[in-house]
């Protein structure tokens, strides 16, 4: 998995490439925790994420965790195959989606 940070300011834009799963979620793990100090807003951009496995759910669990804390985190560009596993989970009912 591909993962593009941008940085504009306190807003973070992380966007993800390819799968988010037990392979992956370590590498975005450590993104997160190396670039939301000072971080206000997080957008997840998962426009060309093909799919999410359960510890892709739980780094999207911490990371919306501590943004609750520090600010606000939304998600964008879900595809139907990921949006049916967040529904599926009950994360689409926890997370901000656009």
């Amino acid at each position: 998995m591909n993962i593009n940070t941008i940085i504009d300011g306190s807003k973070l834009i992380v966007e993800l490439d390819g799968r988010l799963d037990t392979t992956s979620a370590p590498k975005l793990e450590g993104v997160l925790k190396e670039q939301l100090r000072g971080i206000s807003e997080l957008e997840m951009d998962f426009a060309q994420l093909a799919y999410i496995s359960s510890a892709g759910l739980r780094v999207l669990l911490a990371a919306m965790k501590l943004m609750k804390k520090q600010g606000s985190m939304v998600v964008r560009n879900v595809n139907d195959t990921v949006m049916d596993v967040l529904e599926v989970t009950g994360f689409a009912d926890m997370l901000t989606i656009e």
